[in-house]
């Protein structure tokens, strides 16, 4: 990316408070017990999203005059989910600073790849408030430290699974679907800060087509241009990275970068070969194979995606 690219934060995000969730994930977590394993993680995000909203009722319930057996109950089960969270393992300050710093320009090669690429989630996303180590798992190794900011703005990724105490995330780097967990169950200050989008974008390489959500209703869908024959744009979910404006556009005015790189270009335009959404100035190209692996959108459509917030998913089939 060019120095005199100017960021902006698009979009609305619902902040969702850390404790919040804890009953979610309880919730979630017994619920996996009667899951098959590869079930559960695909849908996951959809299960811990419906939890939430349980949760949050049954605490504005306890807040306005439960009874104390229903207060002793829930101080219990936080209790429980507590006693089962894996605690991270030391990193010494030597080895942290050896981890990649996981980033559109880095490669994490020890990231586990992720297990359900083409899966909707239901929408949690989160900031590092500092940098936060990215683990393989849960008491599992480090493979990265994940920054407070990419290409200028804030960080906000995709959480695509949830266990007590982490989080699992999409990276921005190489390779493509590489992923990793953050640690949230530390005591105190929460260490990221957590949201919902309601925003889901999908796009349909074969088709030639992107299409816009918004809490689950059609927003919009436009005729595009995909990767070439030679640069094909790559598949699985990722997530919107940030949202550039050129100081002095030449094809675009606004530039989404993704997490997500070409397979078949390991640099292009001076950047590691970040595959993103923009606009184009020869409408001819809608509906070609004919980018490096960008998908070009009309104004309309690039107009409507501006809003879309940071992190939101984004999910590409063939």
């Amino acid at each position: 990316m060019k120095a005199d690219l100017r960021r902006l934060i698009p979009g609305r995000l619902a902040r969702i408070s850390r404790a919040s969730l804890t009953g979610a994930r309880a919730s979630a977590a017994a619920a996996a017990r009667f899951s098959a394993g590869h079930v559960w993680q695909t849908v996951a995000g959809g299960l811990a999203l419906a939890a939430l909203c349980a949760g949050i009722v049954a605490a504005a319930v306890s807040g306005s005059g439960s009874s104390p057996g229903r207060r002793a109950g829930l101080q219990s089960n936080r209790e429980d989910v507590a006693q089962h969270i894996v605690l991270p393992v030391r990193v010494p300050a030597a080895e942290l600073a050896k981890l990649p710093s996981a980033t559109t320009y880095a490669t994490t090669p020890a990231a586990p790849l992720d297990s359900a690429p083409l899966a909707v989630t239901g929408g949690l996303v989160v900031r590092p408030l500092k940098p936060q180590v990215v683990y393989a798992g849960p008491g599992k190794p480090p493979v990265a430290v994940l920054p407070t900011a990419e290409l200028g703005g804030p960080t906000w990724v995709p959480v695509v699974q949830t266990s007590p105490g982490w989080d699992r995330v999409l990276l921005p780097t190489k390779p493509n679907g590489a992923t990793g967990w953050l640690y949230t169950g530390a005591p105190g200050r929460p260490q990221v800060d957590t949201a919902r989008s309601a925003f889901l974008v999908r796009i349909w390489v074969g088709a030639r087509k992107l299409s816009l959500y918004d809490d689950g209703q059609p927003a919009g869908t436009w005729t595009v241009a995909v990767g070439a024959n030679g640069t094909p744009t790559p598949t699985g979910r990722t997530f919107v990275l940030a949202l550039l404006a050129p100081a002095h556009p030449t094809y675009s005015p606004l530039i989404l970068p993704l997490g997500f790189h070409s397979n078949t270009l390991d640099t292009y335009g001076g950047g590691p070969g970040t595959v993103g959404v923009h606009g184009w100035p020869d409408p001819s190209v809608f509906g070609q194979a004919v980018s490096h692996g960008c998908v070009r959108v009309p104004a309309d459509g690039l107009s409507a995606l501006s809003k879309v917030p940071l992190g939101s998913l984004v999910v590409i089939t063939q």
